[in-house]
């Protein structure tokens, strides 16, 4: 049984959520694999001792800037992050080293940016000829040293023509870098379309005709959510909250609109809601974009100084596919919601256009990986035994 170690950690959904994904597909799969989700956090800091000095885990001061919208300066903050990285390289090697000398992992696949270098030297100390796989959960690298980190033996799986150059730029050997279709999503979003459209959109107060827009920020929500709300009062809007309840709250105490508006807590029915959905107005988030494209869904973002800077290729992306609209700022929405409603079969016709099948495609890649390493250690034992038999 091959036993293949999926890294991922809670900054953001979207990386556990890939893992969680890919975990599923492979015993979906029957392959003969052990797959094993490993949260990096628990790794790094078994005890929780961040968490005990400051009362909040690392990965929260993250999610909690992605709550607020106020992710002004994440640029100049990931470059501490680096630097804070880079002098932290040995404990880290060390501790993840003895960690994998422990587990024994013949394969080990990076769902997260930044690690990178760390994760590669320390399976390569623990656990040498086992390989190291980088599978972006991003549309594009933020270089240098976010998800692609130069010099290093990593196989690096992108889901759009910009990452793979982008790694090619960067010394990938072509040979190690491997093209998907998109980015990985759960299986609900590829299934589960079974039951009347119109009856769930009926019971859930939706009118049947009027095109509806789903609101989403990621897991953690976002108070920009409530701007869009009391400036929509005219468009059904499916509103969706993630973990974020007293966003919740405060959208189900707003005065009604002349349109109807739901609220949605934290659910794991995020496809359903989107096929009950016309279009989609959120964040240029990796995850929720190929999410709302999945289930058909045109898109409204915005790009500006607020955009994440590892978002803001994915707003060209909407752009050179006709997918949607890209905003400068969301006090342009209103106007938005008319020109996208008034094409919504043109802006559709191309939504349905994207053909992502990565989920399926990267156990593929991973198998060919470890097919290639089995061939590469076959033929060292056999020069191996020549040599001693010379």
């Amino acid at each position: 049984m091959t036993t293949i170690d999926l890294i991922w950690f809670n900054a953001g959904g979207g990386h556990r959520a890939a893992a969680q994904a890919l975990e599923q597909v492979m015993l979906a799969q029957g392959r003969p694999w052990h797959a094993r989700r490993v949260n990096l956090s628990e790794v790094l800091d078994p005890t929780g001792a961040f968490k005990r000095l400051t009362g909040i885990a690392p990965e929260d001061l993250y999610n909690k800037r992605l709550a607020s919208g106020f992710t002004l300066g994440l640029t100049q903050e990931l470059k501490l992050l680096h630097g804070l990285i880079r002098m932290s390289h040995p404990r880290l090697v060390q501790r993840l080293a003895q960690h994998w000398s422990a587990t024994q992992p013949d394969l080990v696949v990076s769902l997260v940016p930044n690690f990178n270098r760390a994760l590669h030297d320390a399976l390569a100390l623990a656990r040498p000829g086992a390989p190291f796989v980088t599978v972006l959960t991003d549309m594009a690298d933020h270089p240098p040293n976010f998800w692609i980190q130069p010099g290093l033996a990593q196989h690096v799986v992108c889901g759009t023509g910009h990452a793979a150059a982008q790694a090619l730029a960067a010394g990938v050997e072509a040979a190690r870098i491997h093209r998907a279709s998109g980015m990985i999503l759960r299986p609900e979003f590829y299934f589960g379309d079974a039951g009347d459209r119109r009856a769930e959109r009926l019971a859930a107060g939706l009118d049947e005709h009027t095109p509806t827009g789903l609101v989403l920020f990621g897991g953690a929500g976002s108070r920009v959510m409530k701007r869009i709300a009391l400036q929509l009062t005219d468009t059904p809007l499916v509103l969706m909250c993630g973990r974020n309840e007293a966003l919740a709250m405060e959208l189900r105490a707003l005065p009604p609109g002349r349109a109807p508006r739901v609220v949605v807590g934290h659910t794991p029915d995020v496809a359903r809601w989107m096929r009950l959905a016309d279009f989609f107005i959120g964040k240029p988030g990796p995850g929720s974009l190929s999410e709302a494209v999945q289930r058909g869904l045109p898109v409204i973002v915005t790009r500006n100084a607020w955009t994440m800077p590892q978002e803001r290729w994915n707003t060209q992306w909407v752009q050179q596919q006709g997918l949607g609209l890209v905003l400068r700022s969301f006090r342009e929405l209103r106007g938005a919601v008319a020109t996208l409603t008034a094409r919504l079969p043109e802006f559709q016709a191309a939504v349905a256009r994207i053909d992502n099948r990565a989920l399926f495609e990267v156990p593929e890649i991973l198998d060919r990986i470890l097919g290639q390493q089995r061939a590469q250690a076959g033929a060292a034992a056999a020069i191996a035994l020549a040599a001693s038999s010379a």
